[in-house]
């Protein structure tokens, strides 16, 4: 009787321990939002209550749900170095995120390119309604040659969620001179007879392809798949056109903002006018925002300074672009998505979501301890 009492004594205490567990379980998962909020840079929780692990990501809005893309980080580990793979989490409110698993998982072949120990950094996941299928496409290392390698990757998938299939990776647009939009300054054209010295790289690189880091991907109204990357050493970015499928390049490609060094690219379009907010070069540290903006895709590219106002903007409070948001059903609600990296413990890297706020042709980011979706413009 005694142990039997004992034994009910017991379920009772685990059974009352186990829904104080799950309640603080809840309350964890919930934290980023704060009951539907934004709190940059805190600790974001998915639906198991695990730290969401999607650094340098994106967003891809398909049926009613947001799928973020990012990089899976692990603990203790220092810099870049890959080896997991593509984290995907869903979300019907961009507030509460369910883990999806790994979408494009690192391969333990050590003949593939994306064999774990490479790096694999800022994919971004478009849909193709011509083939059905999702296209991705990042920034990859080989293993063991450092940041020498600065190719494209790409990987398809029936699914938003995955699997993805690895397909190849490659510096896009061997041979190929850029396309030079009307307005374009003589001063950023290439001069084939004297190569000037802000157009060195691009030359070195041009029968095998042009390097390809820091990215994002940019569907238009038309349909048409732009692939946005620093290249030349970082010193330059380019716009260049994707094929039909989205799983090639066709050889058109223009170049942003020749020789001074922008990266980390982010892409929207409002009233009739692309913009593109990067950062300076400045290794893992944040440097000041850039805020661009262009008729055509390719440009030319007007640069309008600094988005960030107030405290802290200099620096990017602390983050770097990653990409913007546009949030479905709501004319100009756009979020700035960026990574406030920790290269010592990559893992514990945080996000800072804010949002763009427009007046007229005024574009800024303005910091927020807190927000939530009513914030944005309407």
């Amino acid at each position: 009787m005694n142990s039997y009492r004992f034994f009910i004594l017991s379920r009772l205490f685990f059974a009352c321990f186990g829904f104080i567990g799950m309640q603080q379980l809840h309350a964890q998962t919930t934290a980023h939002a704060g009951a539907g909020k934004f709190t940059p840079i805190a600790q974001w929780y998915d639906d198991k209550g695990v730290a969401i692990n999607a650094h340098g990501g994106g967003i891809l809005f398909k049926d009613n749900v947001y799928y973020w893309f990012g990089e899976h980080k692990v603990a203790g580990s220092a810099g870049n170095t890959s080896l997991v793979g593509v984290h995907c989490y869903s979300s019907t409110n961009l507030y509460n995120w369910k883990d999806e698993g790994i979408a494009l998982p690192m391969s333990d072949d050590e003949q593939s390119d994306i064999v774990k120990g490479c790096v694999l950094e800022r994919p971004k996941v478009i849909y193709n309604a011509k083939t059905k299928k999702y296209v991705m496409w990042f920034h990859l290392e080989l293993k063991g040659k450092g940041y020498s390698a600065a190719r494209t990757g790409l990987a398809v998938s029936d699914k938003p969620t995955g699997p993805y299939q690895y397909i190849r990776s490659y510096r896009p647009n061997a041979g190929k001179m850029p396309f030079y939009p009307k307005g374009t300054p003589d001063s950023d054209r290439v001069n084939t007879t004297i190569v000037k010295e802000q157009d060195k790289f691009f030359m070195r690189d041009f029968a095998g392809g042009q390097m390809a880091r820091d990215m994002t991907l940019f569907v238009d109204d038309d349909g048409k798949a732009y692939h946005i990357f620093s290249s030349e050493e970082n010193y330059t970015l380019h716009v260049a056109e994707l094929n039909a499928d989205y799983t090639a390049h066709t050889g058109k490609f223009s170049r942003v903002y020749i020789g001074q060094q922008t990266e980390a690219p982010a892409v929207f379009k409002r009233n009739g006018f692309y913009y593109m907010i990067g950062s300076g070069c400045t290794g893992w540290a944040p440097n000041a925002a850039r805020l661009f903006r262009a008729k055509s895709i390719f440009g030319p590219w007007e640069y309008l300074g600094n988005p960030c106002i107030g405290p802290n903007s200099d620096l990017t409070y602390g983050g770097q672009s990653t990409h913007i948001l546009n949030v479905n059903g709501k004319k100009d609600a756009l979020i700035f998505m960026a990574d406030k990296w920790e290269p010592k413990n990559a893992i514990d890297g945080r996000y800072i979501w804010l949002p763009i706020t427009i007046t007229g042709d005024i574009v800024n980011v303005v910091w927020k301890d807190s927000w939530d979706l009513g914030d944005l413009s309407k």
